[in-house]
């Protein structure tokens, strides 16, 4: 069973002084890559500025200090964008309602962790997760064109159809320079890794520990210092946001209600299956990186106290970032004292720097998040998925899609796993089936399979039916007629499940109904090869002791022998 103990403690028994000057190092530029995404994710929420990094820091460091990776870096990321807006901006709720959602999901994921419900996430679709993350994607960068135009809107909708409707009526407020800055932003993020990768290798491994991200900021932060002068031309954090504080997070206690808890509930399983799923991931490709294996259910119970502690010091939630994670071990982080170097850079930042933040352009914020609505679209993936999964598979992502776009995330989660679901008890119901057999004639055994039925003499007054697949309640109807059928003389029945390899409550009530009726016609019930988990089902119902441990044979041979003595007794 996997130990609940954070890697932390596992790996500081052979800790060296080297390799914390690689963990030192990679949390520092970790922390320059993560300060001007947590500014703008938090922008992008309906936050204040300061509290993406609030999340950052308190977040990120308990993600690292109890985590079960060794790499994992925490913070705010794209997936919780827009469930994050929708709270926010409820005027029921407002950032009470989003601390206590987000407490909420904290105890969540700490309750999956000793529950040891790690490995379950797994069981979440595919197609269920490309789709919202598209849509997730396609959301987070429709919300940013507001600031990216400078279109003049007081305030911008949180549904997306009447955001689009808000952006086509105030189309003619374009801002010329803001747009330019955007485009500027926007060129810098698509040319510096091109730029990168022409540079000699002993140039570039020096210059890509500069982010596009960064370099973006700060070059039109410059350029719009020259712009603005005494007049604002392009809207930055200071002129949209009146208090831009350096201010240390401090403890607060949300105000709660019971209906706040009750209305409150479903976003915060959103959120906290959201996190599960990314932070999760974000392990198993971190794992593949550097030739580890995370531990599931302590990463999910960090992921759990790093979400409620961030929420108590004014933060926003957070899980593992993919990005900051892979950028962590590229640059020769192998522990989580990298993570826990990130948080405390990120302290000295927020105190030293934070009122430098006020000059960065709306503009460039935006273009920062366009980017990582792009490389988290997976675009690629998604067109192939349409191309080549079954119909049923296309309509769940497509439809996790555009509820995720036209609704909301917890609707599409929710809609996403119900259709998953009942699409896939359909593909097992058709899988399984069901045959009958009366009276053969001798014949030659098959010598590739000696238990084929078409090969066995089975006597006169005996039926035999072989039951392939699970028996569910959505297959009952395959084997609710065995015996409505005319048999003539049958006198017994034998139901074959050795091909069944589970079955629930439903099917067992329906065996029940076929023992009744076998026993008002007068006719023996018998069962071959039952497999375990059936035969564990029927025995703890009581169903063995009602039909007789003696009717359920080991194979089809011992049944067809003792039907054939029940025969010769009658």
């Amino acid at each position: 069973m996997e130990k609940l103990k954070p890697k932390l403690f596992s790996v500081m028994k052979h800790y060296s002084k080297e390799q914390f000057i690689k963990d030192f190092i990679s949390g520092i530029i970790v922390a320059i890559i993560a300060l001007p995404l947590s500014i703008a994710l938090a922008i992008a929420s309906g936050a204040q500025p300061v509290q993406g990094l609030y999340t950052a820091i308190i977040a990120g460091f308990f993600i690292s200090f109890l985590g079960g990776s060794r790499v994992q870096i925490g913070g705010p990321t794209a997936a919780f964008v827009t469930i994050i807006y929708g709270i926010v901006k409820n005027p029921n709720y407002g950032f009470d309602g989003l601390i206590v959602a987000t407490i909420m999901a904290g105890v969540i994921l700490i309750i999956m962790g000793f529950c040891r419900f790690g490995s379950l996430i797994k069981y979440i679709p595919y197609t269920i997760t490309t789709g919202f993350t598209a849509g997730i994607a396609v959301t987070l960068a429709v919300g940013q064109l507001k600031d990216f135009m400078g279109l003049k809107i007081k305030s911008v909708p949180s549904e997306f159809l009447e955001k689009i409707h808000c952006y086509a009526s105030h189309i003619h407020t374009i801002n010329i320079y803001a747009l330019s800055i955007g485009l500027v932003a926007l060129a810098i993020h698509i040319i510096w890794p091109w730029l990168l990768s022409k540079l000699p290798d002993s140039i570039s491994n020096i210059a890509d520990k500069l982010p596009a991200s960064l370099l973006a900021i700060i070059i039109t932060t410059i350029i719009v210092l020259f712009l603005n002068g005494d007049t604002v031309v392009v809207s930055t954090i200071g002129s949209s946001y009146d208090n831009v504080s350096n201010a240390l997070p401090k403890f607060s206690v949300p105000t709660v209600t019971p209906q706040m808890i009750r209305d409150l509930i479903s976003p915060a399983f959103t959120i906290a299956i959201l996190a599960g799923i990314e932070s999760l991931l974000s392990c198993v490709v971190s794992d593949g990186m550097i030739g580890s294996k995370h531990r599931s259910n302590m990463e999910l119970i960090a992921q759990g106290t790093g979400n409620i502690f961030s929420a108590l010091f004014g933060g926003i939630p957070a899980t593992g970032a993919i990005a900051r994670t892979a950028a962590n071990v590229k640059n020769g982080g192998r522990t989580p004292v990298a993570g826990i170097v990130h948080s405390i850079t990120l302290v000295l930042v927020l105190v030293l720097l934070m009122p430098l933040a006020k000059l960065i352009p709306m503009p460039a914020l935006a273009a920062v998040l366009i980017m990582v609505a792009y490389n988290m679209c997976g675009w690629r993936e998604f067109v192939r998925l349409v191309k080549s999964s079954p119909k049923s598979d296309i309509l769940v992502l497509l439809s996790t899609f555009f509820l995720t776009v036209i609704f909301d995330l917890v609707v599409a989660i929710e809609v996403g796993i119900v259709l998953a679901a009942i699409l896939f008890m359909k593909r097992m119901s058709d899988v399984t089936t069901m045959q009958g057999w009366n009276y053969l004639d001798d014949g030659e055994d098959d010598e590739n399979d000696l238990d084929n039925i078409s090969y066995k003499k089975v006597p006169r007054g005996v039926a035999v039916y072989e039951i392939i697949g699970p028996m569910f309640f959505a297959a009952t109807d395959k084997f609710l007629d065995v015996t409505t059928a005319e048999h003539g003389q049958i006198k017994v029945v034998i139901i074959r499940m050795r091909g069944v390899p589970a079955m629930d409550v439903t099917a067992l009530h329906s065996l029940e109904g076929l023992y009744d009726i076998c026993k008002k016609k007068k006719i023996k019930l018998l069962f071959s090869h039952v497999q375990d988990q059936p035969y564990h089902t029927m025995k703890k119902a009581g169903f063995i002791q009602q039909l007789g441990e003696m009717n359920f044979r080991k194979n089809i041979d011992d049944a067809l022998e003792y039907a054939t003595s029940l025969l010769k007794q009658n």
